[in-house]
């Protein structure tokens, strides 16, 4: 594991954090499977570390909704099911629905022109990668650059706890929704592309706009999940 300090030794929580960000991009990858047992024995064996800072990272990755706790036997991967999804998809746009609007008549207004249009460039950048992704069917690398593109757009809100909060709802989506796109074999012309157009609305100051776009995507997205939940889904499944 990488992450040593200047005396050689990786400190706990670093390894703690370290873990469960390697654990968390296993799951989104699809390589630990949903229900799939293991015990903190194994993890620690896997990296070779001791237990301790294993078992604080499955706690850790237990109270994101990621896992779960199995009394006495060890640790699985949680199964969402549609309606989990929806239920997110519900939660994230009270957030983004509320963020945009304060990002257009706060955060925007505060910032002059110059500065906001530098912000917006760098999300916008972020976002172009993301579509570049998604357009190639490339779900692994899709995941990655949305994660960022939306910590660094909710970034801009100027909340930490906001930006976190909607950062651990994405990946909760992201860990349900893979578990369902994993059955599909070509994934190009079913992955949201709409990352540039987001922020081309807010750049407008248009929240009416950006909030119709993630309307379309979520309801796009809530389809599909459940197509796929019922095992009806899409051609190429």
């Amino acid at each position: 594991m990488p992450g040593t300090g200047s005396n050689g030794a990786v400190t706990r929580s670093t390894l703690r954090q370290q873990i469960a960000d390697a654990l968390r991009d296993e799951v989104l990858a699809g390589r630990l499977q949903p229900g799939q047992e293991f015990t903190v024995k194994e993890i620690a064996e896997q990296y070779g570390v001791s237990a301790t800072p294993v078992r604080e990272a499955l706690v850790d990755l237990s109270a994101q909704g990621l896992l779960e706790a199995d009394q006495h036997r060890g640790f699985h991967v949680h199964e969402y099911s549609a309606a989990d999804y929806r239920g997110m998809i519900e939660a994230r746009s009270l957030v983004t629905d509320g963020m945009f609007q304060s990002l257009v008549a706060g955060c925007m207004q505060q910032l002059n022109a110059s500065r906001a249009a530098v912000a917006l460039a760098a999300v916008r950048r972020r976002g172009e990668e993301a579509q570049r992704a998604a357009t190639a069917g490339d779900l692994n690398i899709l995941i990655g650059y949305d994660l960022r593109f939306w910590r660094e757009l909710s970034g801009l809100f100027g909340n930490p706890y906001l930006a976190d909060f909607l950062h651990r709802l994405r990946v909760q989506s992201w860990v349900c929704t893979v578990q369902h796109l994993r059955r599909v074999d070509d994934l190009k012309g079913y992955l949201w592309s709409g990352h540039t157009e987001l922020v081309d609305a807010l750049a407008r100051r248009d929240p009416e706009a950006a909030q119709a776009i993630v309307a379309a995507y979520n309801e796009h997205s809530l389809s599909l999940i459940e197509r796929l939940d019922a095992d009806s889904g899409p051609p190429g499944v």
